[in-house]
């Protein structure tokens, strides 16, 4: 029996006002009601939250009825996949222990219903962009990482949090000379026999045909928000 798949990327709670905030995590844990009982597994595709710092014993505070729903998605046996986003600044554990969701650091190639898919946030795929590929590695390096643990809780999620502002501003500025900046690696991951390639990160809603294949952006929630939905062979974006 072929399975049913959801699909979302680049919420960024926390970035506005908080009774836009307010309003954006209503709808999203009336979302993940929804994937509760539509679907077997979800791929949040990066930048669930606009800054995620997780020390060893804190995270921060804000946003438990998500945390919660995610809670209630993972007893009802749907299984979760989280992308690590260019505001993911440090993942530990909490997903993987209360959730049981897979992290992904990279891509991922995977085959649903048969279908050659392959999905990643999208930070770092443009070959072009030097400058952000060495910001990640630094980002992404343990040695780092370790270091920004040692600063207190509220400094270091501070940081994080005014930091995750010039990361969105230098991504929305940035002329990367192509479509959307991800097109050409959509391309080359098509050309290699993938049906379908799903990124995140540009917060540009896109549907791309490209040869047998597609290219896809699910855009950001902080414009239009929308679930991708695979199934029956078929893949929807879905307004909420």
């Amino acid at each position: 029996m072929e399975k049913i798949y959801f699909f979302i990327s680049d919420i960024h709670l926390g970035l506005q006002s908080k009774s836009e905030e307010e309003e954006k995590e209503k709808k999203l844990v009336s979302f993940f009601k929804l994937a509760e009982s539509q679907c077997d597994e979800l791929f949040i595709v990066g930048d669930l939250f606009d800054y995620w710092f997780e020390y060893k014993r804190v995270y921060q505070k804000g946003f438990y009825r998500t945390l919660s729903a995610l809670k209630d998605l993972s007893e009802k046996n749907v299984k979760l996949h989280y992308f690590i986003g260019n505001h993911d600044f440090l993942h530990r554990d909490f997903f993987e222990k209360e959730f049981g969701s897979f992290l992904y650091h990279d891509g991922l190639s995977v085959k649903l219903n048969g279908k050659k898919f392959f999905i990643a946030h999208g930070d770092g795929m443009v070959s072009n962009d030097t400058g952000y590929n060495i910001l990640k590695w630094i980002l992404r390096n343990k040695f780092f990482q370790w270091l920004y643990s040692l600063l207190h809780p509220d400094l270091g999620i501070g940081i994080a949090s005014r930091t995750s502002k010039s990361s969105r501003a230098y991504t929305e500025k940035k002329d990367y000379g192509e479509v959307d900046g991800l097109f050409r690696a959509a391309k080359q991951k098509i050309d290699e026999g993938f049906d379908y390639v799903l990124f995140g990160h540009l917060h540009k809603r896109i549907w791309e045909k490209y040869k047998q294949g597609n290219y896809i952006n699910l855009g950001s929630w902080l414009d239009k928000p929308c679930y991708g939905v695979f199934k029956n062979q078929k893949f929807e974006v879905v307004d909420l």
